[in-house]
Protein backbone atom coordinates (compact mmCIF):
# COMPACT_ATOMS: atom_id res chain seq x y z
CA UNK A 1 0.00 0.00 0.00
CA UNK A 2 1.20 3.65 -0.49
CA UNK A 3 2.32 5.93 2.33
CA UNK A 4 -0.26 8.59 2.99
CA UNK A 5 2.29 11.09 2.02
CA UNK A 6 1.68 9.91 -1.31
CA UNK A 7 -1.74 10.23 -1.94
CA UNK A 8 -3.64 13.01 -3.64
CA UNK A 9 -6.61 14.48 -3.97
CA UNK A 10 -7.68 15.06 -7.45
CA UNK A 11 -10.64 15.34 -10.08
CA UNK A 12 -11.94 12.87 -13.25
CA UNK A 13 -11.19 15.67 -16.27
CA UNK A 14 -12.71 13.93 -18.79
CA UNK A 15 -13.28 10.31 -20.25
CA UNK A 16 -12.86 9.26 -23.91
CA UNK A 17 -13.71 5.06 -24.82
CA UNK A 18 -10.84 3.74 -26.90
CA UNK A 19 -12.59 0.45 -27.81
CA UNK A 20 -15.49 -1.26 -26.61
CA UNK A 21 -13.95 -1.88 -23.60
CA UNK A 22 -10.99 0.65 -22.76
CA UNK A 23 -11.70 3.65 -21.08
CA UNK A 24 -9.36 6.78 -20.96
CA UNK A 25 -9.29 8.73 -17.97
CA UNK A 26 -7.72 11.99 -17.70
CA UNK A 27 -6.62 13.08 -14.03
CA UNK A 28 -6.08 16.10 -12.74
CA UNK A 29 -4.67 16.37 -9.42
CA UNK A 30 -4.87 19.18 -7.46
CA UNK A 31 -1.43 20.42 -7.00
CA UNK A 32 1.33 19.95 -9.66
CA UNK A 33 3.42 17.26 -10.73
CA UNK A 34 6.58 16.97 -12.62
CA UNK A 35 6.94 14.39 -15.52
CA UNK A 36 6.66 10.48 -14.87
CA UNK A 37 9.40 8.48 -16.97
CA UNK A 38 8.21 5.76 -19.00
CA UNK A 39 6.63 3.16 -17.32
CA UNK A 40 5.13 4.97 -14.34
CA UNK A 41 2.09 3.84 -12.96
CA UNK A 42 -0.33 5.57 -10.47
CA UNK A 43 -2.37 3.77 -7.78
CA UNK A 44 -6.35 5.00 -7.31
CA UNK A 45 -8.57 4.34 -4.93
CA UNK A 46 -11.50 2.33 -5.85
CA UNK A 47 -14.75 1.63 -3.34
CA UNK A 48 -16.41 -1.28 -5.20
CA UNK A 49 -19.84 -2.10 -3.94
CA UNK A 50 -18.39 0.17 -1.28
CA UNK A 51 -15.17 -1.17 -0.25
CA UNK A 52 -12.64 0.57 0.03
CA UNK A 53 -9.37 -0.90 -2.34
CA UNK A 54 -6.42 -0.14 -4.62
CA UNK A 55 -5.62 -0.60 -8.11
CA UNK A 56 -2.66 0.03 -10.01
CA UNK A 57 -2.60 1.94 -13.64
CA UNK A 58 0.09 2.51 -15.84
CA UNK A 59 0.60 5.99 -17.05
CA UNK A 60 0.17 6.03 -20.86
CA UNK A 61 2.40 9.04 -21.46
CA UNK A 62 4.54 11.14 -19.47
CA UNK A 63 2.39 13.54 -18.01
CA UNK A 64 3.82 16.15 -18.77
CA UNK A 65 1.39 18.49 -18.79
CA UNK A 66 0.11 17.79 -14.98
CA UNK A 67 -2.54 15.66 -16.47
CA UNK A 68 -2.62 11.81 -15.49
CA UNK A 69 -3.80 9.42 -18.08
CA UNK A 70 -4.51 5.36 -17.47
CA UNK A 71 -6.86 3.10 -19.58
CA UNK A 72 -8.80 0.72 -17.65
CA UNK A 73 -10.22 -2.03 -19.35
CA UNK A 74 -13.94 -3.20 -17.91
CA UNK A 75 -13.43 -6.68 -16.88
CA UNK A 76 -16.13 -9.35 -16.53
CA UNK A 77 -14.11 -11.19 -14.30
CA UNK A 78 -12.57 -8.08 -12.16
CA UNK A 79 -12.38 -7.67 -8.58
CA UNK A 80 -14.48 -4.38 -8.87
CA UNK A 81 -12.35 -2.07 -9.64
CA UNK A 82 -12.50 -1.86 -13.23
CA UNK A 83 -16.62 -1.51 -12.68
CA UNK A 84 -16.12 1.30 -9.95
CA UNK A 85 -13.60 3.26 -12.56
CA UNK A 86 -16.14 3.22 -15.59
CA UNK A 87 -18.82 4.07 -13.31
CA UNK A 88 -17.11 7.39 -12.57
CA UNK A 89 -18.03 10.79 -14.50
CA UNK A 90 -15.96 14.06 -15.19
CA UNK A 91 -16.15 15.97 -12.21
CA UNK A 92 -16.15 13.10 -9.93
CA UNK A 93 -13.42 13.42 -7.34
CA UNK A 94 -11.31 10.98 -6.57
CA UNK A 95 -7.92 9.95 -4.19
CA UNK A 96 -4.54 8.69 -6.50
CA UNK A 97 -0.75 8.48 -5.56
CA UNK A 98 1.94 10.29 -6.89
CA UNK A 99 3.64 8.43 -10.07
CA UNK A 100 5.63 5.43 -9.06
CA UNK A 101 7.73 3.25 -11.68
CA UNK A 102 8.28 -0.22 -11.13
CA UNK A 103 8.48 -0.76 -14.97
CA UNK A 104 11.82 1.47 -15.81
CA UNK A 105 13.12 2.50 -19.49
CA UNK A 106 16.39 2.08 -19.37
CA UNK A 107 18.94 4.02 -21.27
CA UNK A 108 21.34 4.08 -23.96
CA UNK A 109 20.49 0.58 -25.38
CA UNK A 110 21.97 -0.49 -28.84
CA UNK A 111 18.16 -1.35 -29.54
CA UNK A 112 14.77 -2.26 -28.28
CA UNK A 113 11.82 -4.53 -28.68
CA UNK A 114 8.48 -3.69 -26.91
CA UNK A 115 5.90 -6.02 -26.74
CA UNK A 116 2.19 -5.63 -25.51
CA UNK A 117 -0.72 -7.86 -25.41
CA UNK A 118 -3.99 -6.66 -25.02
CA UNK A 119 -4.19 -3.98 -21.79
CA UNK A 120 -0.09 -4.63 -21.82
CA UNK A 121 -0.29 -1.80 -24.20
CA UNK A 122 -0.43 1.36 -21.34
CA UNK A 123 3.20 1.24 -20.48
CA UNK A 124 4.53 0.15 -23.61
CA UNK A 125 2.47 2.94 -25.30
CA UNK A 126 4.84 5.60 -23.05
CA UNK A 127 7.54 3.46 -24.23
CA UNK A 128 7.40 3.99 -27.32
CA UNK A 129 6.39 7.86 -27.14
CA UNK A 130 9.39 7.87 -25.46
CA UNK A 131 11.78 6.30 -27.71
CA UNK A 132 10.68 7.99 -30.53
CA UNK A 133 10.87 11.38 -29.19
CA UNK A 134 14.33 10.28 -28.38
CA UNK A 135 15.49 8.83 -32.32
CA UNK A 136 16.09 5.33 -30.04
CA UNK A 137 16.46 2.21 -32.72
CA UNK A 138 12.78 0.48 -31.51
CA UNK A 139 10.69 -2.27 -32.85
CA UNK A 140 7.33 -2.90 -31.66
CA UNK A 141 4.53 -6.00 -31.31
CA UNK A 142 1.07 -5.51 -30.34
CA UNK A 143 -1.40 -8.51 -30.11
CA UNK A 144 -4.90 -8.25 -29.44
CA UNK A 145 -8.46 -10.16 -29.91
CA UNK A 146 -9.16 -8.28 -33.24
CA UNK A 147 -9.19 -4.49 -34.86
CA UNK A 148 -11.99 -3.38 -32.17
CA UNK A 149 -9.48 -4.29 -29.76
CA UNK A 150 -6.44 -2.11 -31.01
CA UNK A 151 -6.86 0.86 -28.44
CA UNK A 152 -3.91 3.61 -29.84
CA UNK A 153 -3.84 1.52 -32.79
CA UNK A 154 -4.18 4.20 -35.45
CA UNK A 155 -2.11 6.43 -33.68
CA UNK A 156 1.11 4.28 -33.09
CA UNK A 157 0.43 3.54 -37.26
CA UNK A 158 0.87 7.01 -37.27
CA UNK A 159 3.95 7.26 -34.66
CA UNK A 160 5.92 4.45 -35.55
CA UNK A 161 5.17 3.20 -39.41
CA UNK A 162 6.68 -0.26 -39.93
CA UNK A 163 8.37 -0.15 -36.93
CA UNK A 164 4.75 -1.22 -35.87
CA UNK A 165 3.61 -5.08 -36.11
CA UNK A 166 0.27 -6.30 -34.92
CA UNK A 167 -0.82 -9.48 -34.79
CA UNK A 168 -4.75 -10.84 -34.60
CA UNK A 169 -6.12 -13.24 -32.59
CA UNK A 170 -8.99 -13.07 -35.32
CA UNK A 171 -6.64 -13.09 -38.52
CA UNK A 172 -4.76 -16.59 -36.97
CA UNK A 173 -1.60 -13.98 -35.89
CA UNK A 174 0.65 -14.36 -33.27
CA UNK A 175 3.85 -13.15 -32.07
CA UNK A 176 7.11 -14.63 -33.16
CA UNK A 177 8.87 -14.20 -30.07
CA UNK A 178 11.33 -16.46 -30.88
CA UNK A 179 12.02 -14.51 -34.53
CA UNK A 180 11.89 -11.11 -32.98
CA UNK A 181 14.49 -11.99 -30.07
CA UNK A 182 16.95 -13.70 -32.56
CA UNK A 183 16.45 -10.34 -34.54
CA UNK A 184 17.45 -7.75 -31.78
CA UNK A 185 20.53 -5.98 -31.82
CA UNK A 186 23.24 -7.90 -29.08
CA UNK A 187 22.83 -5.99 -26.10
CA UNK A 188 19.21 -5.09 -26.72
CA UNK A 189 16.19 -5.30 -24.26
CA UNK A 190 13.09 -6.48 -24.28
CA UNK A 191 10.33 -5.44 -22.66
CA UNK A 192 6.77 -7.03 -21.76
CA UNK A 193 3.94 -6.61 -20.75
CA UNK A 194 0.63 -8.38 -20.76
CA UNK A 195 -1.52 -11.57 -19.51
CA UNK A 196 0.85 -13.98 -17.55
CA UNK A 197 0.65 -16.41 -20.77
CA UNK A 198 2.43 -13.52 -23.10
CA UNK A 199 4.88 -13.30 -20.13
CA UNK A 200 5.56 -17.08 -19.68
CA UNK A 201 6.67 -16.96 -23.20
CA UNK A 202 8.59 -14.28 -23.56
CA UNK A 203 10.78 -15.35 -20.36
CA UNK A 204 11.05 -19.33 -22.08
CA UNK A 205 12.01 -17.29 -25.07
CA UNK A 206 14.49 -15.36 -23.56
CA UNK A 207 16.29 -18.10 -22.11
CA UNK A 208 16.15 -20.32 -24.85
CA UNK A 209 18.16 -17.72 -26.69
CA UNK A 210 21.07 -17.14 -24.21
CA UNK A 211 20.73 -13.55 -23.65
CA UNK A 212 21.79 -11.98 -20.11
CA UNK A 213 18.39 -12.23 -18.09
CA UNK A 214 18.45 -8.23 -17.13
CA UNK A 215 18.22 -7.60 -20.63
CA UNK A 216 14.57 -9.13 -20.22
CA UNK A 217 11.99 -6.66 -18.33
CA UNK A 218 8.23 -7.07 -17.62
CA UNK A 219 5.08 -6.01 -15.98
CA UNK A 220 2.22 -7.96 -15.66
CA UNK A 221 -1.61 -6.63 -14.86
CA UNK A 222 -1.91 -10.01 -12.01
CA UNK A 223 -5.80 -10.22 -13.02
CA UNK A 224 -5.12 -13.19 -15.64
CA UNK A 225 -4.48 -16.63 -15.05
CA UNK A 226 -4.79 -20.02 -16.82
CA UNK A 227 -8.38 -21.01 -15.18
CA UNK A 228 -11.37 -18.61 -15.01
CA UNK A 229 -12.00 -17.09 -11.60
CA UNK A 230 -13.85 -18.57 -9.25
CA UNK A 231 -14.79 -18.66 -5.22
CA UNK A 232 -12.83 -20.75 -3.18
CA UNK A 233 -11.76 -21.34 0.29
CA UNK A 234 -8.62 -20.67 2.54
CA UNK A 235 -7.99 -22.45 5.25
CA UNK A 236 -5.37 -21.56 8.16
CA UNK A 237 -5.65 -24.29 10.97
CA UNK A 238 -3.15 -22.40 13.39
CA UNK A 239 -5.21 -19.49 13.23
CA UNK A 240 -8.19 -21.81 13.65
CA UNK A 241 -9.72 -19.41 10.46
CA UNK A 242 -11.61 -20.88 7.31
CA UNK A 243 -11.81 -18.00 4.89
CA UNK A 244 -13.70 -17.65 1.57
CA UNK A 245 -12.54 -15.77 -1.10
CA UNK A 246 -15.58 -14.72 -3.99
CA UNK A 247 -14.28 -14.97 -7.83
CA UNK A 248 -14.19 -10.37 -7.60
CA UNK A 249 -11.99 -10.60 -4.72
CA UNK A 250 -8.07 -11.14 -4.11
CA UNK A 251 -7.11 -13.61 -1.05
CA UNK A 252 -5.09 -11.20 -0.04
CA UNK A 253 -8.24 -8.97 0.13
CA UNK A 254 -10.55 -11.73 1.74
CA UNK A 255 -7.82 -12.81 4.30
CA UNK A 256 -7.08 -8.70 5.14
CA UNK A 257 -11.20 -8.32 5.60
CA UNK A 258 -10.84 -11.55 8.22
CA UNK A 259 -8.25 -10.04 10.29
CA UNK A 260 -5.26 -12.05 9.50
CA UNK A 261 -2.13 -9.82 9.30
CA UNK A 262 -0.62 -9.89 5.72
CA UNK A 263 2.40 -8.22 4.39
CA UNK A 264 2.14 -6.74 0.90
CA UNK A 265 3.10 -3.83 -1.36
CA UNK A 266 2.98 -4.55 -5.44
CA UNK A 267 -0.37 -6.22 -5.24
CA UNK A 268 0.13 -7.25 -8.66
CA UNK A 269 2.13 -10.20 -8.48
CA UNK A 270 5.67 -8.84 -8.85
CA UNK A 271 7.27 -8.20 -5.46
CA UNK A 272 6.70 -11.76 -4.16
CA UNK A 273 6.34 -9.99 -0.33
CA UNK A 274 2.36 -11.52 0.51
CA UNK A 275 3.47 -14.93 -0.58
CA UNK A 276 1.94 -17.24 1.64
CA UNK A 277 3.27 -21.36 2.66
CA UNK A 278 0.80 -23.58 1.01
CA UNK A 279 0.23 -26.68 3.27
CA UNK A 280 -2.33 -28.53 1.05
CA UNK A 281 -4.59 -28.21 -1.90
CA UNK A 282 -7.59 -29.09 -3.19
CA UNK A 283 -8.09 -28.40 -6.75
CA UNK A 284 -5.69 -26.63 -8.96
CA UNK A 285 -3.30 -23.32 -7.85
CA UNK A 286 -3.81 -21.15 -10.19
CA UNK A 287 -0.27 -18.99 -10.33
CA UNK A 288 -0.99 -15.37 -11.71
CA UNK A 289 2.54 -14.03 -10.81
CA UNK A 290 5.69 -13.16 -11.85
CA UNK A 291 7.37 -13.35 -9.39
CA UNK A 292 7.95 -17.07 -8.63
CA UNK A 293 10.14 -19.33 -11.35
CA UNK A 294 8.28 -22.18 -13.43
CA UNK A 295 10.15 -24.43 -11.26
CA UNK A 296 8.68 -23.05 -8.09
CA UNK A 297 4.95 -22.96 -9.42
CA UNK A 298 5.03 -26.39 -10.30
CA UNK A 299 6.35 -27.27 -6.79
CA UNK A 300 3.29 -25.66 -5.49
CA UNK A 301 5.13 -24.54 -1.95
CA UNK A 302 4.26 -21.11 -2.05
CA UNK A 303 1.90 -18.93 -3.61
CA UNK A 304 1.07 -14.81 -4.18
CA UNK A 305 -1.86 -13.93 -2.50
CA UNK A 306 -2.16 -10.86 -3.99
CA UNK A 307 -3.41 -12.36 -7.42
CA UNK A 308 -3.01 -16.41 -7.48
CA UNK A 309 -6.04 -18.10 -6.78
CA UNK A 310 -7.76 -21.96 -6.80
CA UNK A 311 -9.57 -23.69 -9.56
CA UNK A 312 -12.14 -26.32 -8.88
CA UNK A 313 -11.22 -26.56 -4.61
CA UNK A 314 -9.87 -24.72 -1.81
CA UNK A 315 -6.15 -24.54 -0.29
CA UNK A 316 -4.61 -24.71 3.16
CA UNK A 317 -2.29 -22.08 4.21
CA UNK A 318 0.11 -20.88 6.55
CA UNK A 319 1.12 -17.30 7.17
CA UNK A 320 3.86 -15.33 8.70
CA UNK A 321 3.38 -15.21 12.60
CA UNK A 322 3.81 -11.98 13.27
Amino acid sequence: MAADDEWLSARLRATRDLTPDIRLFEIEPDEPLDAAPPGSHIEVAVHPEGRPGTRSYSLIDRCGDGVLRIAVKRMPQSRGGSAYMWGLAPGDRLRVTRPRNRFPLAHGRPEYLLVAGGIGITPIHSMALALAEAGARFRMLYGARGRADLAFGEELRQLLGDRLEVALDEDGQRIDLEREIAALAPGGELYVCGPIGLLDAARAAWQRSGRPAAGLRFETFGNTGRFAAEPFTVRIPRLGLEVAVPAERSMLEALEEAGVDMLSDCRRGECGLCAVDIVETEGTVDHRDVFFSERQKAENTKMCACVSRIAGGGVTIDTADR
